[in-house]
């Protein structure tokens, strides 16, 4: 019986485990250089789009292991409006700002109502979607690129929180907030396991929960103390965070979260039981589109220009990561935690390699061959407890 409770807990924590060992693999092969603020700040920046497009891409391939192909060009398309707007139009950035998120939700709703109410299936509406909308953003640019984006619109996305307390060197600000973080996890995590077992639900082992939730600690709070040596806080840290937090309470306290988890399940019991299927396959590609949006605005702050190339293979970090944090390929499982932790994985990979000066193609065939051994994983689990 220990045997095989060591045995859940190792396959439920597995790619927190991956994460520790990649992370500790690349530290050493570069000599530390992988560990060093910049470079932990690095991690953040150029992996923000991933983060807020695999929250998204998480609901989509719930509903039956959908996935949505488009996105990465609707960064490009709606990049191209909101810079237009704020380059050559000079309309200011918060008419752009809700121009670029309306864009963004109207892309979903025209994607959604194809694949849930007529029907066609989402890799066809997508796939064209891909192409329409990097067309688009080459018309919208004429092929160029503008550049640079106004300064109070880097400043919502490029800058960093303040340090209230004046640190010399060392953002105490940022610091305090990595242990206001671990403090506020680790209540509700064991608060969590007291409410479970008030209601006789199965518990996680104990001893298996405080080692995961140490795990974690210390490494939110390594990761704030290395933020805290560079700049604090980015404020692209907090656009993140708020993604995470509310999409997380969605998929996992309330009745439409459960919906998308039902679908995935079994649509035909899921339309039996009284949920309107079609709704929510409309819901999570318009959330879809609305998701892509936002990550638009991060990117085109990010390269202080929108160009017609913008967004270029998104769609592939953000379905690989979903896969690799333990989304099932067959919809109905997954989670916006486990979802975090594959994107984290997937941008340490992408580091390492870079600091490593490992062939850009050779980074490929790693990212390719990662994924391809996730989702192995997941169809051959599944299998054995069939």
């Amino acid at each position: 019986m220990d045997k095989t409770k060591a045995l859940n807990v190792l396959k439920k924590n597995t790619m927190i485990i991956a994460l520790v060992l990649v992370t500790l693999f690349f530290t050493v092969k570069t000599g530390g250089n992988m560990l060093l603020p910049q470079n932990v700040f690095n991690l953040i920046a150029q992996n923000a789009y991933v983060f807020i497009l695999a929250t998204g891409m998480l609901l989509c391939i719930l509903t039956g292991g959908n996935i949505d192909l488009s996105v990465g060009s609707i960064i490009g398309f709606v990049g191209a409006v909101g810079g237009t707007m704020m380059v050559n139009m000079k309309t200011g950035i918060w008419p752009a700002i809700l121009v670029m998120l309306l864009v963004g939700i109207a892309i979903g709703a025209w994607q959604g109502f194809w694949i849930a109410y007529v029907r066609i299936p989402p890799f066809i509406v997508t796939l064209a979607g891909m192409l329409v909308f990097r067309g688009l953003a080459n018309v919208v640019l004429n092929g160029m690129t503008l550049a640079p984006m106004p300064d109070n619109y880097l400043v919502l996305f490029n800058s960093f929180v303040p340090d209230f307390f004046g640190g010399n060197g060392f953002n105490i600000t940022c610091m305090l907030a990595g242990v206001i973080a671990v403090v506020i996890f680790v209540g509700i995590t064991f608060s969590g396991r007291t409410k479970k077992a008030k209601k006789g639900y199965e518990l996680e082992s104990l001893s298996g929960l405080v080692a995961k939730t140490v795990i974690i600690s210390v490494a939110i709070l390594a990761f704030m103390f290395r933020l805290a040596q560079y700049k604090g806080i980015p404020n692209v840290l907090i656009w993140i965070v708020v993604v995470v937090l509310i999409y997380n309470y969605i998929t996992s306290k309330t009745r439409t979260g459960r919906y998308f988890y039902a679908v995935g399940g079994n649509e035909k019991a899921a339309e039996l039981s009284g949920i309107n299927t079609n709704k929510v396959y409309f819901m999570a590609y318009l959330n879809m589109g609305f998701l892509s949006a936002l990550a638009a605005l991060v990117v085109i702050a990010r390269l202080n220009s929108a160009n017609p190339t913008a967004g270029n293979s998104y769609e592939m970090d953000a379905i690989g990561s979903c896969f690799i944090g333990g989304a099932s390929a067959y919809g109905g499982i997954g989670t916006v935690p486990g979802v975090i932790i594959g994107a984290l994985l997937m941008g340490v990979i992408n580091l390492g390699m870079f600091i490593m000066g490992v062939d850009a193609n050779y980074q490929k065939v790693v990212k390719g061959l990662v994924l391809l051994a996730a989702v192995i994983f997941d169809v051959v689990s599944k299998r054995k407890s069939l």
